[in-house]
């Protein structure tokens, strides 16, 4: 069977003015900003108005340990959010912006798959309403100022050796991780030793994902700590009088962005920072937005359920004041055999007694979710491949974890292929049966947090983080951050920090690197591992395969 690529796909889709779409969730035509006639911006005056409205229901989207395999969680999110409609919910979708990096690296696109997708798919996947584009840009320019700062007489008192602010680019290139900045001479500053991260790990994204207006958002960009003095005294992005001209910078790129999918349904695409590295969701603006327009909000947390939801929990939930009503876990049946060591060439033929094998990474995401409260639906993405008898191992293993599993077939069916999934969600979530609750209490010490989320959700033994690690963490505690969330920074691929570790291991450590203070987001970064904070191409990047065809039409998008 032949079945037709997902940009083609996308290209014959029977879009309809994003006015249209506006309408569906009651927003008026001239609080939309349009991007082109198929994208628009809504606007904060209509968000401000609607603080007294009632909140929907939220159901968060997630998925097991990422594998070659593909799981399709962006898929599933948008074939859900279809499937409510279908059976006459007014739902909407939140899922995060591509970004450049893995779009030219390894994924080549970011906006679902098959006839679950969200479109403009190509615009989506490339510069988009330029939110990224403003992101790096207000970065950058604090980044400026700190060397323009020194270089006429540093007021401040900067520690040249204790500037922390690195600079970004929306771009897998690891030949930026490690630079020397400054040579060639007076004229050009004092030389120091730094490095670029990808825009997606920058701060200023996380802040712009968090932040609730414009006021807020000013706010904690004037947050950001950018440097040490001598004396190890902070020194923040206000007293450089920086936070005025990132706010300018970013303005247009708070207000969040509405597109549509392939049935013409309402979908908000805004912000994307990731989940092995960041906190990886969309922004809490688009989200609470979302829930005041419609009876249903499906959102999408990155990677894992071990990172993207555990961040979704304990963050955005604890920032913003919301709570999922119910999660619903992403599995395949090929993923599964990838867990119980079949190769990723051998996938095709039936292997019941590897897929029983690899179900143990679902039961330890079902078993962390629901650790929070909420109940938890497993969403089998079906592939062509997948056999009766394999299907039914995952259905009878996820019984056996006191949740229920949905065989699901939105990528080639559209929402007709996902309305029991639909039903049952609804079910759930209009039941109101969700206690949720954050992993760990606010004011537990830093360090014991960091070990509350290494040992309940990634089952390790112990954290390892030398003498000068846990000193800085008691170093900030005693400075008023011991308050804030933990942001992991590790491995996508498995719950431990090897990332060939599939499987759900057990008797692991988590080496801590680093830990980063992100004050103006509000959490600390813990970097475990190998993790990179700007990511590199792979040995044959997408990019090789994404052009332009004769008729201008782009290709190599997938």
């Amino acid at each position: 069977m032949t079945f037709k690529t997902d940009i083609q796909i996308a290209r014959e889709a029977n879009k309809k003015p994003i006015q249209e779409i506006g309408e569906k969730l009651g927003i008026p035509t001239d609080h939309l900003l349009p991007f082109g006639h198929d994208k628009a911006k809504v606007s904060a005056d209509f968000i401000k108005g609607l603080k007294g409205k009632t909140d929907g229901k939220l159901i968060l989207v997630t998925a097991i340990n990422p594998t070659p395999a593909g799981e399709g969680k962006t898929t599933t999110t948008v074939g859900l959010g279809d499937g409510l409609n279908r059976i006459g919910k007014k739902a909407a979708i939140c899922i995060r912006e591509a970004s450049l990096g893995p779009c030219f690296g390894m994924k080549g696109g970011a906006a679902g798959g098959g006839y679950a997708q969200v479109i403009p798919m190509e615009d989506m996947n490339l510069h988009f309403t330029g939110d990224f584009h403003a992101i790096t840009s207000a970065h950058n320019l604090l980044a400026a100022m700190i060397d323009n700062h020194i270089y006429w007489g540093n007021e401040l008192e900067i520690d040249e050796r204790r500037v922390v602010w690195r600079r970004v680019l929306d771009m897998n290139d690891r030949a930026l991780r490690d630079t020397v900045t400054s040579l060639g001479g007076i004229a050009n500053g004092f030389p120091r030793q730094t490095g670029f991260d990808i825009t997606v790990a920058s701060e200023v994204m996380a802040i712009l994902c968090l932040a609730t207006d414009l006021k807020d958002l000013e706010k904690r960009l004037g947050d950001i700590i950018v440097a040490y003095r001598r004396d190890r005294t902070p020194v923040y992005a206000r007293d450089l009088k920086a936070d005025g001209a990132m706010t300018v910078l970013l303005q247009q790129a708070m207000q969040p962005n509405i597109v549509q999918t392939l049935e013409n349904n309402p979908a908000f695409v805004h912000g994307g920072p990731f989940a092995n590295i960041a906190h990886g969701c969309n922004s809490v603006i688009a989200t609470t937005t979302a829930l005041k327009l419609a009876d249903y909000v499906v959102t999408e947390a990155g990677f894992g359920a071990d990172l993207g939801a555990e961040k979704f929990m304990n963050i955005k939930c604890r920032k913003a004041g919301i709570a999922p009503d119910c999660v619903v876990l992403v599995a395949t049946v090929r993923a599964m055999k990838m867990n119980g060591g079949v190769a990723k060439g051998d996938l095709g033929a039936e292997n019941v007694e590897a897929v029983q094998h690899g179900c143990a990474n679902l039961g330890r995401h079902i078993g962390n979710m629901k650790s929070f409260g909420v109940p938890v639906v497993v969403a089998i993405n079906h592939f062509t491949s997948d056999t009766d008898a394999e299907i039914q191992a995952v259905k009878h293993y996820v019984a056996s974890q006191g949740s229920e599993a949905i065989l699901c077939k939105h990528w080639e069916k559209g929402s007709a292929g996902i309305t029991e999934l639909a039903t049952r969600v609804a079910e759930i979530a209009d039941a109101g049966i969700s206690q949720f609750a954050p992993l760990y209490p606010d004011d537990l010490p830093l360090f014991e947090k960091i070990e509350r989320i290494a040992k309940s959700i990634y089952r390790a033994d112990e954290v390892l983080a030398d003498k000068k690690i846990r000193d800085q963490l008691r170093t900030w505690e005693d400075a008023g951050f011991g308050h804030l969330p933990i942001c992991m920074a590790k491995t996508q691929y498995s719950f431990s920090t090897d990332p060939d570790l599939r499987g759900a291991p057990v008797g692991h450590s988590v080496p801590v690197r680093e830990v980063r203070l992100a004050a103006g987001a509000g959490f600390i970064v813990a970097i475990c591992g190998e993790i990179m904070t700007m990511p590199g191409l792979p040995r044959v990047p997408s990019a090789e395969t994404i052009k332009l065809n004769p008729q201008g039409e782009i290709e190599g998008l997938f």
